[in-house]
């Protein structure tokens, strides 16, 4: 149990700070491209409670985080409305892009807190910091990785819509209603963990080695 307690302490803001600012980037970047849609609803914000879906941003995380496995999550998507973009199918690209953007960005954030962990290795801010710094790299290049698998409605399948010819976009798209469940299959069958852990695997080296730090 103390064990738990323990990890649900050191993961709880990593995990919010990584969904919160995963979404509002979306957001933020569809109003810069010209759809006003989420800044007019209020999710343009830092405030964590505008993005919280209690079943994926709080109970999963926790059950993954307690059964082991990659840390699952999600929050309520932020409303994108595509046509209202100035130029929807490439401006499309630059809003999914966004969200795993700025996962990459906390990552580095993350590895620089641990960093700063470590020459603080006389106090007793150490050890916190730099475990609460693992746990913001992991969460953020977990979602990273994950949201950039080319199946919609994730990121990656946003990006994909957005390169390829109109007529492949549209009959690739179609997938989009199945896409959480074909997801969720993977997630429970094993498969999603070996395709993306490789890629998680080699993003953490990279973000530690940027920083000098040894990889966990």
């Amino acid at each position: 149990m103390d064990s738990i307690i323990q990890n649900i302490a050191i993961y709880a803001l990593p995990v919010i700070f990584a969904i919160t600012l995963h979404e509002a980037a979306h957001g933020y970047v569809a109003k810069h491209f010209g759809d006003m849609t989420a800044y007019a609803q209020g999710r343009v914000s830092l405030n964590p409670a505008r993005h919280i879906d209690p079943l994926g941003t709080i109970f999963l995380p926790l059950l993954t985080l307690w059964l082991g496995g990659i840390l699952f999550g999600w929050a309520k998507p932020v409303p994108v409305d595509f046509s209202a973009l100035r130029r929807p199918k490439q401006d499309m690209l630059w809003v999914a892009l966004a969200g795993p953007g700025a996962n990459l960005f906390m990552a580095l954030l993350w590895a620089f807190v641990i960093k700063l962990g470590l020459t603080l290795s006389e106090t007793d801010l150490a050890r916190p910091m730099v475990l609460m710094g693992e746990a913001g790299i992991k969460i953020n290049v977990v979602l990273m990785v994950l949201n950039l698998l080319p199946l919609p409605p994730l990121d990656g399948g946003r990006i994909a819509v957005s390169l390829l010819p109109h007529r492949m976009a549209n009959s690739f798209s179609r997938i989009e209603p199945y896409g959480f469940m074909i997801l969720l299959l993977l997630l429970m069958t094993g498969v999603l963990g070996a395709i993306i852990g490789p890629f998680i695997a080699l993003t953490i080296q990279v973000v530690a080695l940027v920083f000098g730090l040894e990889t966990y």
